[in-house]
């Protein structure tokens, strides 16, 4: 046994030398460690106020120290703080019921997890054992998850490290208009590619071996991409013509941060499986699922379903799930939503864009936008390489640097901002978030040559 010594440990003020980080090289990391928060602020040890536009990772929906959450909470936290999976208790049975009540058509039962990676990790187990098929198809653009299964979902390069994966997953090129794979120039003829390209990929990887396609209902870290009018219809009619099931991955998008209760709504399209997590929440207590249609529960009526997890359906995490659930409906936030997003986010980003050269494209709904950075808008040449790292990455990190000057914590991934603030932002909020945004792509603009 280590011989401990309390005035050693921990090595640091904070402990932090013991923790090993995520997606991190461990040595000479810095962090930034907030002193507290409220609403859609938080604030550092000197007193420095930040606007987060990152609602930490798009998972803060109701912001920092909602009183109904903690309420709810502590409320459960009397009653009852733990429970195992096999043990009834009222806030798992009741979140089910408010989620399948608002979930599109006969999605009507909750599988709980975790997180969003151990939804995505069992809708693609009974994607599997509901059809008796192997391949999984998903787009390159995309993340869903770091575990064994939902990293070999994900498309983009954080997979790379984990490769060879999991067997049976195979990528496609999804719609992206702005830097379109298929050379289009509007909406309808990306749709119309892109599906014809998803139904090239079925036949050739043999319908009666596809399990299910999973997507991002928005594509999320990976640029913000909406689908084209069209595109998730045409999805769901070529997995109604194989018997492919159709997985809509809305961990980051689900409850209410396009301002819907889910993002396949906006849409009106109804998948098989529906997998969430972030928002429910709002991350107070670690919390996901998978919205499970009645065709698939019927697979497992009479057989047991081979998987679960010590704390599904945690009564603290499913608390505050029915708390939150409350707070949208009782504000009536998917509306205001859908009103910041109209008249306040999309105006702003786009007199913003015609301020800026370094600006190619914004887009976005609700209050979920990307604003993508370029070095020339006739080339669209990226502010910075796909995936650039070190000293190929330095334009985005002076970017992000001039953000947090200005006391904006924003969210980016390669050569692009996302504005995703907490739901509960108001107006003059968001506005005072774009205007520092305003300033800060001044430095961005110093990087454009054509």
């Amino acid at each position: 046994m280590k011989q401990v010594e309390e005035a050693t440990v921990p090595a640091t003020p904070d402990g932090i030398d013991h923790v090993f980080h995520t997606w991190s090289a461990q040595r000479g990391l810095e962090h930034f460690k907030p002193a507290g928060g409220e609403g859609c602020w938080f604030w550092d040890q000197s007193g420095q106020r930040y606007l987060d536009f990152a609602s930490q990772l798009v998972f803060l929906n109701l912001g920092y120290q909602h009183p109904a959450l903690i309420a709810a909470i502590k409320e459960q936290v009397e009653i009852m703080c733990t429970l195992a999976p096999d043990f009834a208790s009222d806030p798992r049975s009741e979140l089910a019921a408010l989620i399948a009540a608002r979930a599109p058509g006969d999605l009507d039962y909750v599988f709980f997890t975790n997180g969003g990676t151990e939804a995505n990790e069992h809708a693609l187990r009974m994607a599997r054992l509901h059809t008796g098929r192997h391949k999984v198809l998903s787009t390159y653009r995309s993340y869903h998850g770091a575990t064994a299964g939902s990293i070999a979902l994900t498309g983009d390069p954080r997979r790379w490290a984990s490769d060879p994966g999991m067997a049976g997953v195979v990528h496609f090129m999804g719609p992206y208009l702005y830097r379109s794979p298929f050379g289009c120039q509007t909406e309808a003829e990306e749709s119309r590619a892109a599906l014809a390209h998803l139904r090239q990929v079925i036949e050739l990887e043999g319908p009666p071996t596809i399990a299910a396609i999973f997507l991002e209902t928005v594509v999320g870290t990976n640029g913000v991409l909406l689908p084209p009018e069209g595109y998730l219809a045409g999805v769901r009619e070529l997995c109604d013509e194989f018997g492919i099931l159709m997985v809509c991955d809305e961990v980051m998008v689900g409850f209410g941060r396009i301002g819907e209760w889910f993002a396949v709504d906006a849409w009106g399209v109804t998948p098989d499986l529906i997998t969430f997590a972030k928002g429910v929440n709002s991350g107070y207590v670690p919390l996901g699922g998978v919205i499970v249609s009645s065709g698939i529960w019927e697979s497992f009526a009479d057989r047991a379903y081979p998987g679960g997890l010590t704390y599904s359906g945690h009564p603290l995490a499913c608390a505050a799930g029915v708390a939150s659930i409350r707070v949208f409906e009782e504000t009536q936030l998917l509306a205001q939503v859908r009103k910041l997003g109209d008249e306040v986010a999309k105006p702003g980003l786009v007199a913003l864009m015609e301020r800026h050269p370094s600006v190619g494209e914004i887009r976005g709904r609700g209050l979920f936008w990307a604003v993508e950075l370029v070095r020339n808008r006739k080339t669209r040449e990226m502010l910075v390489p796909f995936n650039a790292a070190g000293a190929a990455r330095e334009p985005m990190t002076e970017v992000i640097a001039a953000c947090r000057e200005l006391g904006l914590w924003p969210f980016s991934h390669f050569n692009r901002i996302h504005v995703a603030p907490p739901l509960v932002i108001n107006a003059p909020e968001l506005e005072d978030g774009i205007g520092r945004l305003d300033q800060a792509l001044t430095v961005a603009d110093r990087y454009v040559d054509g």
